[in-house]
């Protein structure tokens, strides 16, 4: 990969990159700096990465960098997730579908929401996915399936249907 086809890739690619994180992570600051590290890392192995390649290349180490940087947060924040989850008895059903679709996705596992978001916000086929998340064509299949009953099953439940 030429510098020319690394600025190209950066131009076409970023945006994209950086929606795909911040959905899945939610927190801005947090998913620029894997977008960044992710273009860094493209940068120092270009001569390794076919042009053709890139994108499912940099899709690869970003989503590799935010299921990293989730696992430590979890481990990190694990005593405030106890305290968040204690006022289950104060919940009052999302007005909104905006929130109750995000936190229908809150519902599902790191995999399952990073497939969703692939798929349906993304628009990536299933070869595509499996490239980015290093799994294959039928795991993809399966756990997007999985992740759809999780999801229809949350947001037809009585206290969701508005």
């Amino acid at each position: 990969m030429t510098e020319q086809q690394y600025n190209e890739c950066v131009n076409l690619y970023a945006d994209n990159v950086y929606r795909f994180i911040v959905k899945n992570l939610r927190h801005e600051e947090d998913a620029r700096d894997i977008v960044q590290s992710a273009f860094e890392k493209m940068w120092r192995n270009r001569d390794a990465v076919d042009n053709d390649k890139s994108k499912s290349y940099l899709f690869t180490v970003a989503y590799n960098q935010m299921i990293d940087h989730i696992r430590k947060s979890k481990r990190v924040s694990l005593t405030e997730e106890f305290g968040e989850t204690s006022r289950g008895a104060n919940y009052q059903p999302a007005v909104n579908v905006q929130q109750t679709l995000r936190e229908a996705l809150n519902r599902l596992n790191e995999t399952q929401r990073s497939l969703v978001m692939l798929k349906d916000y993304e628009g990536y086929n299933y070869d595509e996915i499996g490239q980015i998340t290093g799994l294959s064509e039928s795991q993809v299949k399966v756990y997007l399936h999985r992740a759809r009953i999780t999801l229809r099953n949350y947001l037809v439940s009585r206290e969701n249907v508005m």
